[in-house]
């Protein structure tokens, strides 16, 4: 097979460039380790990420770095290969429509009650679905759970340490930001820190959905958060996922996608309940 040719490259000034052969590679091995497709108009990023983190590890090519994770498929690299290419993108209470529904949808389950936050990124959205339950069920102290994954360590660490910038903690109401968050003092000015009562309703874990890394096998749930991820991995990738989140939700359970993702012609375990919402068949 030709490879792509090296007379061009990606470069940023003071780090190393990026041949476009390099960024064959860098994207075909993140779609080998986590499903995710980088397209063409993400050479920048993947030349400015790249570049920038193999400088950091004094190397003086990209390639160096590629030819460390190609050759030490369990070197702890992979963790940091990942970040750099995750997209961390969340919010507090992101997608309103989606907490309103799953408040009225657990009313009337019996305990226990667990949701899974599949791609709970820096954790906005697992503490957005622990705030709901608590506001919805009447007595939430012991048989209800979040459990709280991604494939990104950094990211599943900050979650599970619960602070954020005030700015972040915006877009929750002032009471139930009372009740639930710590404001800082002294140092911590400007931040918000979960307050344990809350916390405790959530497990954190790392699970990579494509190869199953980490899947809570054995468990299962009564709704599952997957928004705003499987538009980055493939056709057939999607379809063995939902396959996956089938045999882990309970019957009747929902499956919340994001805004642009719509599976109704893909899987016959699902049927499409209302705006980007789905009931387990």
């Amino acid at each position: 097979m030709t490879q792509p040719s090296e007379a061009f490259v990606y470069s940023l000034p003071g780090v190393p460039a990026m041949t476009p052969y390099d960024f064959d590679r860098a994207t075909r091995l993140i779609k080998s380790r986590t499903g995710i497709i980088l397209g063409n108009h993400k050479e920048d990023m993947v030349a400015r990420n790249l570049g920038l983190y193999t400088k950091k590890l004094n190397l003086q090519k990209v390639s160096e770095y590629l030819d460390h994770l190609d050759y030490n498929p369990s070197s702890p690299e992979w963790e940091r290969f990942i970040t750099i290419f995750t997209i961390n993108h969340t919010a507090f209470y992101r997608e309103q429509h989606h907490f309103e529904i799953l408040a009225n949808y657990v009313k009337d389950r019996q305990k226990p009650i667990s949701v899974w936050s599949s791609a709970c990124s820096t954790g906005e959205e697992p503490y957005s679905i622990a705030i709901t339950l608590q506001e919805t069920i009447p007595v939430p102290d012991s048989g209800v759970q979040v459990y709280a994954t991604d494939i990104d360590t950094v990211a599943v660490e900050r979650a599970r340490q619960g602070v954020y910038t005030l700015d972040r903690v915006q877009p929750i109401p002032q009471p139930i930001l009372k009740k639930y968050f710590y404001r800082g003092t002294g140092s911590f000015n400007g931040m918000a820190r979960v307050k344990p009562n809350l916390q405790k309703m959530l497990e954190f874990d790392v699970v990579n959905l494509v190869s199953g890394e980490g899947w809570p096998h054995g468990r299962t749930f009564d709704a599952i958060f997957c928004r705003n991820v499987m538009i980055y991995f493939d056709k057939p990738t999607q379809a063995q996922i939902l396959e996956r989140f089938a045999k882990t939700l309970k019957p009747g359970g929902l499956l919340f996608v994001g805004h642009s993702e719509n599976f109704s012609h893909m899987t016959t375990s699902f049927k499409l309940q209302g705006q980007t919402v789905y009931v387990r068949t």
